[in-house]
């Protein structure tokens, strides 16, 4: 369109990086039950003023998409208190056991939150919470070769969990529901848009389970 400059074409490959700065001081200043509140002194570069952000110091998540041979996935509902709202959501948990493999932990979620095991693990996508305000990473997968949990061995849910639905919902279904503004959680958000971009290949250009994450804070 005449008056609007377009941003200059490039063959670079588009990818976030570390970009360490100079830290001049760190200290909490709120020690929560999951997550603490830290502030940071910094400068962007030698010479430059000092400046200071608070944020959350979180140990980060996972999430997995569950997805069944006929192509559904698994959404479960969950009350979730800041917002007030019953949302739909995908098995999800924080990392917070130290030392713990992600897809161990991805797969503790699945069992605990939807009483399934997955036989193949894919990452589908990597991102940051709220990179404004936390240190939050958040990893999702896609399950697949599914069984269900023996009743002996499933866990017990309580509080917010103990209400937790189950729904098998087509995926492009799904994919409706995101861009018709009816689903809110950022996982399943994103879970559900990664899956049907995949989806078109046949999920052969997604990375194993195995693969690096260094944008998780034990690893930066």
């Amino acid at each position: 369109m005449p008056g609007i400059s377009e941003a200059p074409r490039t063959s670079r490959q588009v990818s976030d990086m570390p970009s360490p700065r100079r830290l001049l001081s760190t200290s909490k200043v709120y020690e929560g039950r999951i997550w603490d509140v830290v502030s940071d002194s910094f400068q962007l570069s030698d010479g430059t003023d000092t400046l200071v952000r608070d944020y959350i110091d979180h140990p980060g998540a996972v999430a997995v998409l569950p997805m069944n041979v006929d192509g559904e996935i698994l959404l479960l509902k969950q009350y979730r208190h800041p917002v007030g709202m019953d949302l739909w959501e995908i098995p999800a948990g924080l990392l917070d056991v130290e030392g713990e493999d992600f897809v161990v932990g991805a797969a503790r979620e699945l069992a605990e939150e939807a009483d399934l095991e997955a036989a193949t693990w894919n990452v589908l996508v990597d991102f940051f919470n709220s990179p404004g305000s936390s240190s939050e990473a958040v990893r999702i997968y896609l399950a697949r070769g599914l069984s269900d949990v023996p009743l002996a061995d499933r866990h017990v849910r309580t509080d917010e969990e103990a209400e937790i639905e189950l729904h098998w919902v087509p995926l492009e279904d799904a994919v409706q529901a995101v861009l018709e503004g009816r689903l809110h959680n950022p996982s399943a958000v994103l879970g559900i848009l990664a899956a049907a971009a995949a989806k078109a290949d046949g999920f052969t250009s997604l990375r194993p389970a195995n693969a690096p994450w260094p944008a998780h804070p034990s690893q930066r």
